[in-house]
């Protein structure tokens, strides 16, 4: 049993990343992406909201069968500095089919995806169709409502670029103030199978959950001893493991013993 517990006894330095040990909270390492605050959009969450949306499976928004052109959407949720990662990010969409039409009874073409360990979602659907508003077309769009731990609802839209109905719509065409879609038109790629693909990483006015050392001790193992304490940045940590698994943002120097 001794020998067991030697063997998975590490010794280990951490750049850690939004953690809180023992009373103190290390510094951020910036994450160096692009990204830009998200605005509210015009219309707000518009009439074909529909709430419970279920739980996307394997990144899948669309149903297999559904008529349109394949598209895949993904990106990062950091906060508002794109400094730090917003991991356990609930992000609701909604979007209507390839003919302007929204499902107001069902949930296809709706879902709930949630941001990963490292503030990343994905979603794969079809791209969008355009539908009328009043004399104008509406530009092809997809809703999102993005809901990060202990953070207000951001409701907004995506749009994309090149789509001629932008300069006449009455929310996509705003380039500044509160409902600024400046930032909200992103470019697509289409790969060798006609499958358009854009990115768009968003911040939004939240701050990541920091994890305790009970939290650490419930779910990944046990630590045995930390120090300096108080520390600033970097932490050597004495640690058992129950089973394989990742440390968040961890740069690891292991020694047996």
């Amino acid at each position: 049993m001794k020998d067991t517990r030697r063997n998975f006894l590490k010794k280990t330095t951490l750049s850690l990343f939004g953690f809180t040990l023992l009373g103190a909270k290390a510094k951020a390492t910036p994450l160096m992406i692009e990204c830009s605050p998200a605005t509210l959009d015009y219309y707000g969450q518009g009439p074909f909201y529909t709430s419970n949306a279920p739980l996307i499976v394997n990144n899948q928004l669309s149903t297999a069968g559904e008529l349109g052109i394949p598209l895949k959407i993904n990106g990062r949720i950091t906060n508002l500095d794109c400094s730090q990662a917003l991991p356990n990010t609930e992000i609701e969409i909604w979007h209507a089919n390839s003919n302007g039409e929204y499902d107001n009874t069902g949930f296809n073409l709706r879902g709930k995806a949630i941001t990963d360990i490292n503030g990343n979602y994905e979603f794969n659907t079809i791209f969008p169709g355009k539908y009328l508003n009043g004399s104008e077309y509406r530009p092809a769009h997809i809703h999102f409502k993005l809901s990060a731990p202990n953070a207000t609802p951001i409701v907004t839209q995506l749009y994309f670029d090149g789509d001629t109905s932008i300069p006449t719509d009455a929310a996509a065409s705003i380039s500044s103030g509160e409902f600024d879609a400046s930032q909200r038109i992103i470019s697509l790629q289409t790969d060798a199978n006609g499958k358009k693909i854009g990115q768009w990483n968003i911040a939004i006015d939240a701050e990541p959950q920091t994890t305790s050392v009970n939290d650490l001790h419930l779910e990944k193992g046990i630590i045995y001893k930390a120090t300096p304490n108080p520390f600033d940045g970097k932490v050597n940590i004495q640690y058992g493991v129950f089973k394989t698994d990742n440390i968040y943002k961890a740069h690891l120097s292991i020694v047996r013993r």
